[in-house]
């Protein structure tokens, strides 16, 4: 399931900023290729910490996991030290802290974890009392 798309990043960051990062044959154009790569790499990211938790995928993407995605793809397409810039780290270690939080129960998304679905789904079994015990 996609979080965020191109368009997302580039609402979020403008097109400048994606320029800067993700034009790396410097024509002035996004490179559709590097941009797919990090959206799915951060998609993968926010699978592993929801997969636990949540039924995969969501019926709808929650406005947080947008703004994660986005956080997360961004450092992605940092290609090197000198691109990763501090404000660049601290949101997307903000977003892994985030991600923790939620795949701990911590912070809820607003939707019914699959734990929940399997706890509600539970089978129970009822027979009469024994007969026999150690002390009869």
């Amino acid at each position: 399931m996609a979080y965020a798309t191109v368009q997302n990043l580039i609402d979020r960051y403008g097109q400048d900023q994606m320029l800067v990062l993700a034009d790396r044959d410097n024509d002035g154009e996004l490179d559709s290729a590097v941009m797919d790569r990090a959206l799915a790499d951060a998609d993968a990211e926010v699978d592993a910490f929801l997969a636990r938790r949540y039924q995969l995928p969501l019926a709808e993407v929650p406005d947080v996991l947008q703004r994660i995605a986005c956080d997360i793809a961004v450092y992605r397409l940092c290609d090197n030290d000198a691109m990763v810039t501090d404000e660049r780290r601290r949101r997307y270690e903000d977003a892994m802290s985030m991600l923790r939080r939620i795949g701990s129960g911590e912070v809820s998304l607003g939707i019914t974890p699959q734990a929940a679905q399997r706890k509600a789904a539970a089978a129970f079994y009822e027979g009469r009392p024994r007969r026999f015990r150690r002390d009869r």
